[in-house]
């Protein structure tokens, strides 16, 4: 496995220490530090409840990633899309594959190989990628919206790593 730089630009202001990629402020913490908070409030909370929270919260996430970054960088339409799967995969989420995008129809399946929260849980016998889900749902609301359709839609994952017999996520995106 060879080692390689960074792929997206990082600044850091030298001031207040605030790190920045692209058009938007950014944290940098360790996968252990980050999974291991997650695993505490799925803990108390339950894991369907913090799935439910996870959903909303990354949707909202998602939606502004979007917009700040369409508009940093003139992307309209799939290419927005294609560049938050770059970016995710960019920072250490895992690789996110797009498998298929339709805009007309709002439907998109994505692939995730080498989640962060697989590489934590191990297989488990259920889908710990949850966190992501909303994620889909949010970006290709925004993009929709960018296009003016009025079409709206709910993301779920198919399958995780996690569970016995699959290496990798599935997720999938379908208007409401």
């Amino acid at each position: 496995m060879a080692k390689i730089a960074p792929q997206l630009p990082i600044e850091v202001d030298s001031e207040t220490g605030v790190w920045t990629s692209d058009a938007l402020p950014m944290l940098y913490v360790p996968r252990h530090f980050f999974v291991n908070n997650h695993i505490g409030i799925e803990e108390v909370l339950g894991a369907d409840a913090y799935a439910e929270i996870l959903y909303k919260a990354g949707y909202k996430s998602a939606w502004h990633w979007c917009e700040k970054e369409a508009e940093c960088h003139g992307l309209e339409g799939v290419a927005v899309f294609e560049h938050y799967m770059k970016r995710l995969s960019q920072r250490g989420w895992g690789l996110f594959k797009i498998q298929d995008i339709d805009l007309d129809k709002g439907t998109a399946s994505v692939k995730l190989e080498h989640s962060a929260f697989v590489y934590v849980y191990g297989k488990v016998g259920r889908k710990v990628d949850y966190m992501f889900t909303g994620w889909f749902a949010g970006a290709m609301d925004q993009i929709l919206q960018a296009r003016g359709s009025n079409i709206r839609t709910v993301a779920e994952q198919v399958y995780g790593g996690s569970e016995e017999g699959h290496d990798d996520g599935l997720f999938t995106v379908k208007p409401l």
